[in-house]
């Protein structure tokens, strides 16, 4: 496949709500989906004499993501204010951060299993914090062009995650939002609900286009919006790249007479449409915020907030693989459904002393029955230890693999033990000296199997398991061929 003449410049801008209860200035509650405007005061609304105070839970939230983002922590904080003007926005500014922000210079690692792109690690220019602003309401539906503006999220403590333009493809950036989702879940500091809000992204992206004399000249920067799920993202890139190149064809060396842009993404139409033209720092007019002390941290808090930061993904897949010996592909599945699936898969193994036979299982028949059930781990009826009694029942031979998916079944609809599920689908152990009499009985009825395994042809064993299973449904399928073949090599 030919490469295309241009290079992709992707930046991503993820807005993240915290998980406090209360807004980021004032003690009104953050819950999502209440009456509109029933979630305001005087100070989330700005009225006249009312004065913002700090959350001290959003920040320490902050803290200990931006510690796991690998950013350093300043000492010296303070708060800015970002003017515009929108229905939605009831101060005319927003509390924000603009030249001291709370942490900068950070990366997270990314991969592609799958191999789609190199390993790397995307650069975090800052996470800073900041309050969200309010929901405007467009009724579209009827055609009355009207919008109503609910204030409920107004004051909403956001984090706003800026990363470096290092991604080159859609690819990387939804690897980058699929990384960073899993790692705010494993700090708990978010629910990452894009459905709700509370994890919103915005794209940056132009084309670094190669010209005949070996020059690079840079389309101007686009703003994508509107992007609610990571499919979205990646969709709307693939988009904008096109669109971008296409009118590099068409205007050449004339490109820089046209204006960067905000674009938002219709997902229904599968394009993004012009909104306005993209807004400079300059634009916004900061300057600090008079009614807000800045805010201090010392080295020791800091070091404090570290020994806070639970194992997270990158680490867990590198002990997964290191100290348990599964396979990178296997590792990351678990990683990526949560720390509670790791904490099963890693109680399980211990308990069966089998980590592959466990990661296969959690892998195979655990994720699947969450699946089906949109089921939560919580919710998941077996325990790792019942489990294990069942995995170790298959080790001992008293059942194969398939068997086991049975005795597993009933374990699930009737929550019983691994003991009593194989009791009530009658699996019991067969005796070695009655397997073999078994085996011998069976050998000796058929001289073509025989004939054919002294021939070389040991796949013929195969009938003679399904023989001993009529016979038997108890015997293990395993063991049988085994016997067979040695009465057969001793003829």
């Amino acid at each position: 496949m030919t490469n295309p003449p241009y290079d992709v410049i992707i930046g991503l801008e993820v807005h993240v709500q915290l998980r406090t209860n209360t807004k980021l200035f004032c003690r009104c509650s953050t819950e999502f989906g209440n009456p509109p405007n029933t979630q305001t005061c005087p100070v989330c609304l700005g009225l006249p004499g009312a004065l913002p105070v700090m959350n001290r839970k959003a920040y320490e939230l902050s803290v200990k993501t931006a510690l796991a983002l690998n950013c350093n922590i300043p000492n010296f904080t303070k708060w800015d204010r970002k003017q515009y003007y929108y229905p939605d926005l009831p101060k005319g500014y927003q509390i924000s951060q603009f030249d001291l922000p709370m942490s900068e210079n950070g990366y997270l690692a990314i991969s592609s299993p799958d191999g789609e792109f190199e390993d790397k690690n995307v650069g975090i220019i800052r996470a800073h914090l900041e309050e969200d602003a309010g929901k405007s309401m467009h009724d579209e539906a009827q055609g009355l062009a009207d919008t109503r503006i609910d204030l409920n999220r107004t004051g909403t403590p956001l984090l706003e995650i800026v990363s470096e333009p290092d991604m080159r493809s859609a690819e990387e950036a939804r690897a980058y939002l699929q990384e960073l989702r899993l790692l705010l879940t494993y700090l708990d500091v978010s629910d990452c609900n894009m459905q709700e809000g509370s994890l919103r992204v915005d794209a940056n992206v132009n084309l670094h286009v190669h010209t005949e004399t070996d020059e690079k000249i840079a389309t101007p920067i686009v703003e994508v919006k509107n992007m609610n799920s990571f499919r979205a993202v990646e969709r709307a890139l693939h988009y904008e790249v096109k669109r971008q190149y296409e009118i590099w064809q068409e205007t050449g060396n004339r490109i820089g007479d046209v204006p960067k842009q905000t674009r938002g993404w219709d997902d229904n139409a599968q394009l993004t449409r012009a909104q306005r033209e993209k807004e400079e720092s300059s634009d916004y007019r900061y300057f600090p915020d008079p009614d807000l002390v800045p805010v201090t941290i010392t080295n020791e808090q800091v070091e404090a907030f570290q020994q806070q930061i639970p194992e997270l993904p990158a680490a867990l897949r590198e002990k997964l693989v290191d100290e348990f010996s599964l396979t990178p592909y296997t590792a990351d599945v678990i990683v990526n459904q949560g720390p509670e699936v790791v904490a099963y898969f890693q109680s399980l193994a211990e308990h069966t002393g089998d980590a592959k036979q466990s990661g296969n299982w959690v892998q195979g028949e655990v994720l699947r029955v969450l699946k089906e059930e949109d089921w939560e781990l919580s919710e998941f009826p077996i325990s790792a230890e019942g489990l294990a009694d069942l995995l170790k029942a298959i080790q001992q031979g008293e059942l194969n693999n398939s068997r086991g998916k049975e005795v597993f079944s009933e374990m699930l609809s009737a929550g019983t033990s691994a003991a009593d599920a194989m009791a009530a689908l009658g699996i019991e152990k067969v005796d070695d000296s009655a397997l073999e009499d078994l085996c011998r009985e069976i050998v000796m009825a058929n001289p073509k199997v025989i004939s054919d395994v002294q021939s070389g042809n040991e796949k013929a064993v195969g009938a003679l398991i399904g023989q001993a299973k009529q016979k038997n449904p108890n015997v293990n399928p395993g063991q049988v061929r085994q016997i067979c073949l040695d009465i057969i090599n001793a003829l």
